[in-house]
């Protein structure tokens, strides 16, 4: 661990983790490394994983990586201990066994404009395009920063420099300073590239059809997978259907019950969504869109659905926004659109494969919704009754 040093890239990130990437491809560089990312530690808030970044950190590196709790990209680095943590800059190192001074900073990244002084913590930051330095003020030399502001480079009267206690890096393209505290929350994801599929918006029309709305595909229920190819691409994989437990919600399925009923998925990853293909007819049959929320047995394992289902009988009445329902909604409101419907159909029971317990499926005409013991929605299946 000693020996590894990552790139530090001011405004972009810091070795292979980027400004603005999805979690799934951090956790895909952390998986690629295991022997140097072999402790990681994933935090969220369990009971409203909307509220807070997700979080994964790195305590052996003394740094962890900060994550839009909608989008799931990443927009803050935080170094919290610079000790354990050597970076590279151009053909310089700062930071591990090479003390992060104010004056090695001040010569390492040039000259700046005077930060911003925390009286409250005790802290003084300083900021570059998307970088950002903070050093603890000891209480005897706060007489050093006036109105905010302090001589550059800062040194104290006893003639010794404050070490950085904390290095920040975001994306610089609003031209924002963030800091510690209210400054963290500046912080912000960069836009996505033109044309972008990912979190594209999916418009469900419940019982007919999906649209895609940046590619403009519309991918209705009996799409063959010739269809559904050429309007998706290539699945990420394939795999049999086990036994239809989802049945019930099917009443003119006749078929009994086997261990392998002959349907099949095609697993589309990236797109946070499978597509259940009859065995006999080789028509799709049913789409399953996942949220992906961290806190459940599926975490990581897709890319989230961005899915908007309109509700009503008119185009006006579906087009109403407390009419939609989206990933942001919860159990209790999707109640409050559909009406209440009665016990669970069906209850995942926790396991070894699924430490973070039981949840629930209920079903209304044409869709069914998995929820998590927080009320949050794991994932929707459409079809037609």
């Amino acid at each position: 661990m000693g020996a590894t040093v990552f790139d530090l890239r001011p405004g972009v990130g810091i070795g292979p983790f980027s400004i603005g990437m999805p979690i799934c491809d951090a956790f895909a560089q952390i998986e690629q490394q295991p022997n140097i990312y072999d402790v990681v530690h994933v935090k969220y808030h369990d009971e409203d994983p909307l509220k807070l970044d997700i979080v994964i950190s790195f305590p052996d590196h003394g740094f962890h990586l900060r994550f839009d709790p909608w989008s799931q990209r990443l927009r803050l680095v935080e170094i919290y201990d610079v000790k354990r943590l050597q970076m590279r800059y151009a053909t310089s190192t700062i930071g591990g066994s090479t003390l992060a001074t104010f004056v090695a900073v001040y010569a390492l990244f040039g000259p700046t404009f005077p930060g911003i002084y925390d009286k409250q913590r005790g802290v003084y930051s300083l900021f570059y395009p998307g970088l950002s330095f903070q050093f603890p003020i000891p209480n005897q030399y706060t007489d050093c920063c006036h109105d905010g502001e302090a001589a550059l480079p800062l040194e104290f009267p006893d003639g010794t420099t404050p070490v950085t206690c904390r290095v920040s890096i975001y994306d610089n393209s609003s031209d924002k300073k963030v800091g510690v505290g209210k400054l963290m929350d500046r912080a912000s994801v960069p836009p996505l590239p033109p044309g972008s599929l990912y979190m594209e918006e999916v418009h469900v029309k419940l019982g007919k059809e999906l649209y895609f709305t940046v590619g403009g595909q519309h991918m209705p229920f009996g799409a063959s997978p010739q269809d559904v190819w050429t309007d998706l691409g290539r699945p990420c994989g394939i795999h049999p259907k086990q036994v239809d437990q989802m049945v019930i919600h099917s009443a003119s399925d006749p078929r009994p019950q086997t261990t392998l009923c002959g349907d099949y998925f095609y697993n589309y990853f990236t797109r946070g969504m499978d597509i259940l293909f009859d065995g006999e007819t080789h028509r799709a049959k049913k789409f399953v869109l996942h949220t992906n929320y961290p806190g459940h047995a599926d975490f990581n394992s897709y890319i989230k659905c961005n899915f908007v289902i309109s509700v009503g009988e008119s185009e006006a009445e579906a087009n109403r926004g407390g009419n939609k329902i989206t990933p942001r909604t919860n159990w209790e409101q999707v109640k409050e659109i559909l009406g209440e419907c009665g016990p669970a159909a069906i209850q995942t029971q926790g396991s070894t494969s699924n430490p973070f317990g039981s949840t629930y499926v209920y079903g209304y005409q044409n869709v069914a919704f998995e929820v998590m013991k927080n009320g949050h929605i794991a994932t929707i299946t459409l079809f037609q009754s």
